[in-house]
């Protein structure tokens, strides 16, 4: 079997429901028929168009190989522009979808699901956390209520909530430390939250690495009683030794990764003693392989994995994949909730949530497919849908 083409488009909305998700998608063609659809974060059209444009700058070097050569493919396409910045964004989201999509294209050439090409699973249902927003306004009682909602109708045993734009008490727009009253509301809704929901559901509380180290350090010491599943991204992703200086004065579990791509630097993460859990995002990070290499390497030091996931049920579904075959996976994150279309846009076992779980897929490849109908309405203007 080789490869004969190579495509990408660019799909999602920026509307007041809709999530702001956008995502770039990479077919890989082949002489035999059998397509694969890989699926790359990307979050804005900007960065999508560049996903796209690196992709198709791709497609010259795999042309006539092997798509089951999967390994070699990958460090091929890693290596052959290292000093290009293939390890790093936009690039590393392009390979990462076109690894996807190569798995999608074995597993339906061998007629199995992709967690077998990983080494087997560990579990059949992904655990998920729902990433919420606040209710009918930014009071305490309003995030607890939603929480509280949520957890009630969809079954979810876990939640996290953003508090980096809270919009009460911020005194300057620009700088990053958190002022007195800032920091008293940031605490009261966390605080409300957890007596809302008790201590039998986990809460997450992302920061979004808007915080300097004195205020992220206030912050994770004074929500130290309210047993967090973690503190997100308290400060910028760039130093890794000032997010240790937090960890460090603290016993609440930071979690920290989305911004973090390769083995290579998940590695320096866990050296450097910087968090406690890990949460790469596993459509933008390296690919599927490169996703269990970083969940081994956590694991030989003892610390979980629980992905960052904004994906598309397609993404999610590949995700879904890695969390079975890896020992120490924690939780998956749920960022699709108030998409109205996000179910739509694919095919497969559906529903694809189910209690606040996401079975993984018995079928061969990811096992979820674009619905192109669905998938060209929601074409970015401007762009073409695959051939």
């Amino acid at each position: 079997m080789k490869i004969t083409d190579v495509q990408a488009c660019v799909i999602g909305r920026h509307e007041p429901d809709s999530g702001g998700s956008v995502w770039t998608f990479v077919r890989v063609y082949t002489d035999e028929g059998i397509v694969g659809t890989g699926e790359c974060n990307s979050a804005s059209a900007i960065s999508g168009f560049a996903v796209k444009q690196a992709i198709e700058s791709m497609k010259r070097f795999l042309i006539g190989k092997d798509p089951t050569n999967i390994g070699p493919l990958y460090e091929m396409l890693r290596r052959c522009g290292r000093y290009g910045g293939t390890s790093d964004p936009p690039i590393i989201f392009a390979i990462t979808g076109i690894e996807n999509a190569l798995y999608d294209i074995t597993g339906k050439a061998l007629g199995v699901p992709v967690y077998k090409l990983l080494g087997g699973k560990y579990r059949d249902k992904i655990r998920l956390y729902a990433d919420l927003h606040a209710g009918d306004d930014e009071s305490p009682a309003a995030y607890a209520a939603k929480a509280q909602e949520v957890i009630e109708k969809e079954g979810y045993s876990a939640v996290k909530f953003d508090v980096d734009h809270t919009g009460v008490g911020k005194l300057d727009p620009v700088n990053w430390t958190v002022g007195a009253q800032e920091m008293t509301h940031i605490i009261n809704l966390i605080t409300a939250v957890r007596e809302g929901i008790g201590y039998e559901t986990d809460l997450a509380i992302d920061c979004h690495g808007q915080f300097d180290v004195p205020s992220a350090i206030t912050l994770a010491k004074a929500v130290e009683p309210l047993r967090l599943m973690w503190l997100e991204e308290p400060v910028p992703a760039e130093n890794i030794d000032a997010l240790a200086q937090v960890r460090a004065k603290t016993s609440t579990i930071i979690c920290t990764g989305e911004n973090q791509y390769t083995r290579f630097e998940f590695l320096e993460l866990l050296q450097k003693q910087a968090c406690d859990v890990i949460m790469p995002d596993l459509s933008k990070a390296g690919g599927m392989m490169e996703a269990k290499r970083i969940a081994d390497i956590a694991d030989a030091f003892y610390v979980p994995i629980a992905p960052h996931n904004v994906s598309s049920p397609l993404g999610m579904m590949a995700a879904c994949h890695v969390c079975a075959a890896v020992a120490n996976f924690l939780v998956l994150e749920f960022h699709g909730r108030e998409i109205p279309w996000w179910s739509d846009l694919c095919e497969g076992d559906k529903p694809f949530i189910r209690n606040g779980w996401m079975h993984v897929s018995e079928a061969p490849g990811i096992g979820v497919e674009l619905n192109d109908k669905v998938a060209r309405s929601l074409l970015w203007p401007g762009d073409t849908y695959f051939d």
